[in-house]
């Protein structure tokens, strides 16, 4: 368990090192560092192959009696391939909105191609408060009630223009602790290039 417990920890830290770097990417009113290379906001190449920064589409997250969306023309909604090892490889995708106050973050083992159903393998979602509404604060917990973690089911990817396409869900709880309730979270993904 201590193991499984390691590779959640690691796939969610690079995430939203993933999150964070393609976030910077997108603010227009951040300036570029002088350098004698230089990507777009909109480009989809990032330093690991395999790795798109959406440029079109959404990522829609259900909570609750709640919908929140991630938007590509302004958000930072990236599909991330990550090889932990030469034996560990996992998929997903990572968000920020523009604001930096939600993230979001799920991923799965083995390798993403069109018509596939995988396992979850972890996923948080994290939404700034303020005065009048609480943090939110998800995670993929050892403790989730079924030993279902959820499933993401991925239609399309990497077909033409289509970055991915497909549905997920997945059960997070507000702490990792035994007894804590847990919350099912659903959502769809049709994320484009150009």
């Amino acid at each position: 368990m201590g193991n499984r417990r390691f590779t959640f920890v690691l796939v969610s830290l690079v995430f939203f090192v993933l999150a964070a770097f393609s976030s910077c990417q997108k603010d227009p009113a951040v300036a570029a560092p002088p350098t004698s290379k230089s990507i777009a906001a909109d480009s989809s190449v990032f330093s690991t192959p395999g790795n798109s920064l959406a440029t079109q589409g959404t990522l829609k997250i259900k909570f609750g009696d709640s919908t929140y969306t991630f938007d590509a023309a302004r958000d930072s909604i990236a599909f991330i391939n990550v090889s932990v090892d030469n034996n560990s490889h996992y998929f997903g995708i990572t968000a920020i909105n523009k604001e930096h106050s939600m993230s979001f973050g799920i991923s799965s083992a083995g390798f993403a191609y069109n018509n596939i159903s995988r396992a979850i393998a972890g996923s948080q979602f994290l939404v700034s408060g303020d005065d009048k509404k609480p943090a939110l604060q998800l995670s993929l917990s050892k403790y989730s009630g079924p030993k279902d973690f959820g499933d993401i089911n991925v239609n399309q990817y990497n077909v033409g223009n289509q970055l991915a396409k497909g549905t997920f869900y997945t059960f997070l709880a507000k702490d990792d602790k035994a007894g804590s309730p847990y919350y099912r979270v659903e959502g769809t993904f049709d994320l484009r290039l150009k």
